[in-house]
């Protein structure tokens, strides 16, 4: 027969199982929140951002918009994807493994918005305007072609079916984001997410972030970029991965 303490102990045990167990029925809800949360602070002001405001800038907003969401979309199915394909290893191992992880970033983010110039941004605006320019100068030296120095004729090559059929701006838009995103932590993040998290929830979450971070930098990034501290936002980030990594604790993996 079970003592007064032992069944209080009990009770407790079967509580805090049942917790674990209704919020693990919160998979899509968790998986959705984490990865919406974990690009919005992540894109504010990154790379990809200030390349979607800059170019907006210069083209049509429609064209830049649909080129950027388009490679940012594709990025997020890819890395869902990869994420999900570690399941060939023992879920709860891939679940704290990667909760692991996000505490590291966490951490390294904090480090590095503690030492974080304030004019951090308008360094990173500065290098996403020298390499839009360098690609712009290459697409018009192939437009205007080379001169034969022994016939002085010119030579255009003429313009690729590719760029014709979908358009110069939109794949130049297109091709610096998903360069961009390549091996950034959002990207990532995202392969985290799709190995601990639901897989819909991950990418639906991720490209609704990206939809948005885009729709601002186009709409108004430079502006939003002075108002805005990248130290400040990569400061709220780390706290955001430290969240979604001690979540780990109260939420069971599917």
């Amino acid at each position: 027969m079970k003592t007064k303490r032992e069944k209080e102990s009990s009770d407790e045990g079967s509580m805090f199982h049942a917790l674990r167990k209704k919020s693990g029925n919160l998979g899509f809800l968790h998986a959705f929140l984490a990865s919406l949360s974990v690009i919005l602070v992540s894109e504010i002001g990154d790379k990809t951002f200030f390349i979607a405001a800059i170019m907006a800038m210069r083209h049509s907003r429609t064209v830049v918009f649909a080129g950027a969401i388009s490679s940012l979309w594709l990025m997020t199915i890819l890395s869902a994807i990869m994420g999900y394909a570690t399941t060939i290893i023992p879920r709860w191992f891939t679940y704290y493994a990667s909760s692991a992880l996000f505490a590291v970033f966490g951490i390294k983010m904090i480090k590095e918005g503690y030492e974080m110039s304030p004019d951090e941004g308008q360094e990173e605006m500065d290098e996403v305007q020298a390499d839009i320019k360098k690609q712009e100068e290459e697409y018009e030296k192939e437009r205007l072609g080379t001169q034969d120095i022994e016939t002085g004729v010119i030579r255009t090559p003429g313009r690729k079916w590719f760029h014709a059929l979908v358009g110069t701006v939109f794949l130049q838009s297109f091709t610096l984001n998903f360069l961009a995103e390549w091996g950034d932590r959002s990207q990532i993040a995202t392969i985290v997410l799709g190995a601990r998290e639901n897989i819909a929830g991950v990418i639906i979450g991720g490209c609704i972030g990206h939809f948005i971070c885009t729709g601002i930098a186009v709409l108004g990034g430079r502006m939003v970029a002075q108002k805005i501290s990248v130290r400040t936002v990569t400061l709220i980030g780390g706290v955001v991965f430290l969240i979604f990594a001690l979540s780990a604790f109260f939420v069971m993996p599917e």
